[in-house]
Formats: structure tokens, sequence, C-alpha cells
């Protein structure tokens, strides 16, 4: 697809992302939707209104009825739309910084439009062929107010309220100034946990910590957990559909080693999982343990959502899937990846054990990442072709599902383009930090004087 990545489209706000790119989007999916009305819903972004607004106007512009649903995350939004069987147009960036924006487009089902149906719009979009509506049939707008009210009660019925009650937890939660911010201090309070928070005033310019999870944002954190004798620390990007977690001691857990944990609790032998190519040998290793089949697609949630929906068509049972990024989906409450049903996911396993020791048999790994950015599509090429020869000329069989995934036994590597970002990301891993570090500088290296060439 040229327009719609691994989740949707992102870009830098009324730059790449302007109101007349949305529109057309809008126009797009309201002319390939065989639905009444759409709903819009945006995050957090100071951008987010503006572009909601071009959104509603597309969609009206169609003859769809649009219901505005305001700031709500992006899973709930999904919630909305299997509950009322209608489309929807979700304005987020997720985790990327504060001036990008993007669209994401949701099912009537409450699930993420597949490759094949965001390729439908598409073609619509890139052909400027849409089916506009005569003026005297053009769509109403409605506010909703009850969508995040209604997305809370949804996942207070589909957890196991009592055994996190009796738990007696705190929970430190810090849903990064996103759409969270609304949904996940009540959410976790109604489970029956004392929270504390930090970053939890909604605020589009993500004041605090950049919308990103991962370790460099998150020190606050870490320190509220320890600070305040919390059982466990909880943390979402920018529309709350990943969880990030830490330990009692205020030490960060590892994406793996959370879903890791979170698959060896749910899987049965059997039963399939899938995740994608950077996928950690943690899970691999649950997978043969519960006697389950794993299978890869390419990094991002639309390829694995589609995936999920071809095995489900065939009968396979998938209770649980994901990256390892925070971004789990337990398919048997719904094909859609949320922050919060993850986090009370995991806060079941708490009833049992501390969560050190709930992620301890998935410790031992280490992982490095680096992200090396390009400013043309000569750039990008160049280090897409080398990192063709390093694969070539490396001593282990590369796996091209999506970039090149070098396993040597002992640590893996991987170079890829993102999909929603100008960047080429590498992904390594193993038991020993500086064997990991040694493969993703190697990799870095030879990328980087390829885009110097270019």
């Amino acid at each position: 697809m040229k327009v719609f990545g691994s989740s949707g489209v992102r870009g830098v706000a009324n730059e790449e992302v302007t109101p007349a790119f949305v529109h057309r989007v809008a126009l797009a999916a309201g002319s390939v939707w065989d639905a009444e009305a759409a709903a819009v819903a945006r995050d957090t972004r100071t951008t987010g209104e503006m572009l909601a607004d071009s959104a509603a106007a597309g969609l009206a512009a169609t003859g769809r009825d649009v219901h505005r649903l305001g700031v709500v995350p992006t899973p709930g939004a999904q919630a909305y739309a299997e509950r009322a069987g209608t489309p929807v147009v979700m304005i987020t960036a997720s985790h990327n910084p504060p001036e990008y924006n993007g669209v994401k487009l949701v099912g009537g089902d409450g699930i993420e439009l597949s490759t094949g149906d965001l390729e439908r719009v598409e073609e619509r979009l890139l052909a400027d062929r849409y089916d506009e509506a005569p003026w005297d049939e053009t769509g109403d707008a409605t506010r909703v107010e009850s969508a995040r009210r209604e997305y809370v009660e949804g996942l207070l019925d589909d957890v196991d309220r009592d055994r996190i009650a009796d738990a007696d937890l705190t929970v430190a939660l810090d849903p990064g100034h996103g759409a969270g911010s609304f949904t996940s201090p009540e959410f976790f309070r109604e489970l029956g946990c004392r929270v504390v928070t930090v970053n939890s005033q909604p605020d589009g310019h993500f004041p605090g910590r950049d919308p990103e999870p991962v370790p460099e944002n998150l020190g606050d954190l870490g320190r509220l957990v320890r600070a305040t004798d919390a059982d466990v620390g909880i943390a979402h990007d920018g529309d709350a559909d990943r969880a990030i977690f830490f330990d009692e001691s205020g030490e960060y857990v590892e994406g793996d080693a959370t879903l890791a944990a979170l698959a060896a609790a749910t899987l049965e032998p059997g039963d399939t999982t899938v995740s994608a190519v950077n996928v950690s040998q943690r899970l691999v290793d649950v997978a043969d343990e519960r006697e389950a089949t794993l299978e890869l697609t390419p990094i991002g949630s639309t390829d694995i959502i589609t995936h999920i929906r071809e095995l489900l068509a065939a009968g396979e049972h998938v209770p649980v899937a994901g990256e390892g990024n925070g971004g789990v989906l337990f398919p048997d409450y719904r094909l859609a990846r949320d922050g919060a049903y993850t986090a009370a996911a995991f806060l079941e396993l708490l009833a049992d054990a501390p969560a050190s020791e709930v992620v301890a048999p998935y410790d031992g790994y280490e992982n490095v990442r680096r992200n090396l950015a390009y400013g043309s599509d000569d750039e990008r090429e160049a280090m897409l072709a080398a990192a063709e020869r390093f694969a070539a000329d490396a001593d282990a069989t590369p796996t091209t599902i999506d970039g090149y995934r070098l396993d040597y036994g002992d640590a893996w590597v991987l170079a890829r383009p993102s999909g929603t970002e100008p960047v080429v990301r590498v992904y390594a891993e193993a038991r020993d930090r500086s064997r990991a570090e040694e493969l993703a500088d190697a990799v870095t290296a030879a990328l980087s004087d390829a885009r110097e060439d270019a």
C-alpha cells in the first residue's frame, strides 16, 4: 500500500497530514463503507480537533451521518464501532511525537480494516474518485458523550474484577497525557485498585513525556512506583492501545517479557499465536512449551490483525497475539490492541505473585534498538540495499517477511523500514548485551555508510 502503512497513515500535522488530506481519506472511506453512519474519534493531540472536523466533513459529504465521539482511546472507539455497528475514522498518531497526527480506519465490527479493505479505500483516494451525495442528502452530525464511559463499563464486564480486587493492588499509572487519561484511572479504581498517577492530565503538547512508552520516557513512572510502594507501574501511549509495565521495585519490564508471561497464562495445546518478524525468543519458547503454533507477519497491527482474521476464519483458536511494544491482542475479547485490557490481564497474574516473579522466567535476554532517519527516498533505498547486501554476506539465513532478519542461534538482528516514520529500524536480541549491541552496531554502520553515500 502506498498510503496506509503498518498501522494507518501518520505524518507531521499540517505538513504531511493536512486537513485537506484527511478530508480526502474520509471521502474515500465514506465512498467504500456500506453504512448509513460513521463515527469520528481522536486522541489528545492539539491538531486532533482540526483534523476530526475535516474527517467529519468528508464523511458527511458522502451522505454518512457522523457520530462525533470526541477524545477516546482507540480501543474505546473500536468498542463503540462494535456496539453501534458503525465504522470509525480515528484521528491519532499513537506513540509518535506531539507534532505528528494520523488516521486509522476501523470497520463496523470494531476491527481495524484489513489490508484488502484498506486497498479499496486507497484506490479511491489515489484516483480522487468519491461518491459525494447531493446537497439534500448529506449527513448530519451528532455528538456522543457516552463513548468513554461505555468503554470502561465494557472492560469491567470482561475482566476478573473479584480476582484483581482481592489482590489489593496499588497501581502507579502514567497515561502520558493521552486519551487514556480519561479512562484508565477510573477503570483501575473501579477494579478495586489504589491508583496513583503521573502525566495524567490530558494535554496534546505532552509536556511530561513523549507519547512513546519506552524506558527513556518513563523515568517518572519508575520513581512513582518506588515512592508510593506500588505493586506495578503501567504506561500507555498516546491513544492507549498499548501497555508497558514496571515491577514492584520500579524496574522497567521488557514488553517481550510481558507478552511471554501473558501468552504462557493463556495458550493451550493446539492454540495459535501471532506476532511480528521482530518476535523475541521468549515467545518462541513459550509457544513451544505450550505446544502452540507461532505464526509471524510483517510488523504492525494491520498485518497482525489481518492474519488473525484469516486464522479465525480457518477455524484456528488465537487467544493471544501481539508485539513486544505493549500492543497485545486477546481476540476472544476483541480483535483489537487494548492497553487497559492488557493491563487488567497482567493485574490478574499479580494475584498469585509479584510482578518481578511473574516475568522472571522470561528474563535473560537483552534487546537493542536503533533508529536511522532518512531525508529522501534515495537515502531510504540505499539503506535497504545495504541491508540486503549485509544479509547476503552474513553467516545466517535471512527471513524477509518484513525487512531482513538474521538468526544466529545465540542472537538475531533485524533491519526494516518503519511503516509510520521516515526511519529504518534496527533490532537485535541476545542473552548477552554486548552481543546484541555488536550485531546492531554492525548493521547500523553498514546502513549509515550507505546513507552517507546516497
